[in-house]
């Protein structure tokens, strides 16, 4: 898709964060959400939404698949769907369901997050502390400090990542900074 795009670079986070080493770790959790950002555009796979062909605009069978997507649970996919100007939505099997702009009304009903942060219109400092966190409210990570680690772009601030505190203490560092 990257190539259709006419893009000549692209970048997984899941395969390019080298997880073993604490500072490069600590850098890229730190990082991500300027990462995103900077990108022209995210691509975003769901595996477990299914067409039966490349979907009409206008019908959408998939939707209530869509909806009930387990990419909308995952913590880390907060920011991706907040930080870049254009997300693009994908099937299981490769056909482009929409991108953010056009599936807003759909993304605002399923995550609680208003068009305009959707939009990135406003500032996401312009929504309270306790209005995006609880945009994360029904994410897991499997660490569970990651939850508060995947907002750290959310919130623009940068803390040490410190895996073993446990979720409590890691949100109070956030609250703090």
């Amino acid at each position: 898709q990257a190539a259709r795009d006419g893009l000549q670079y692209f970048w997984v986070d899941t395969c390019y964060i080298n997880k073993s080493r604490d500072s490069e770790l600590t850098e890229a959790i730190n990082s991500m959400f300027r990462w995103y950002r900077e990108a022209a555009i995210c691509y975003v796979y769901l595996a477990d939404v299914w067409t039966k062909e490349q979907p009409d605009p206008s019908s959408k069978p998939w939707e209530a698949a869509f909806r009930n997507s387990r990419w909308f649970t995952r913590g880390w996919t907060l920011q991706e769907l907040l930080a870049p100007p254009v997300v693009e939505f994908f099937s299981s099997n490769g056909n482009r369901l929409g991108d953010k702009q056009l599936l807003e009304e759909q993304l605002f009903q399923i995550t609680g997050i208003p068009v305009l942060a959707l939009r990135g219109r406003r500032p996401l400092s312009d929504f309270s502390f306790d209005e995006r966190v609880l945009w994360a409210r029904n994410r897991n990570t499997k660490r569970e400090e990651d939850l508060a680690y995947s907002m750290l772009g959310i919130f623009d601030i940068s803390i040490p990542v410190i895996y073993g505190e446990e979720k409590e203490k890691a949100f109070r560092r956030l609250t703090r900074e």
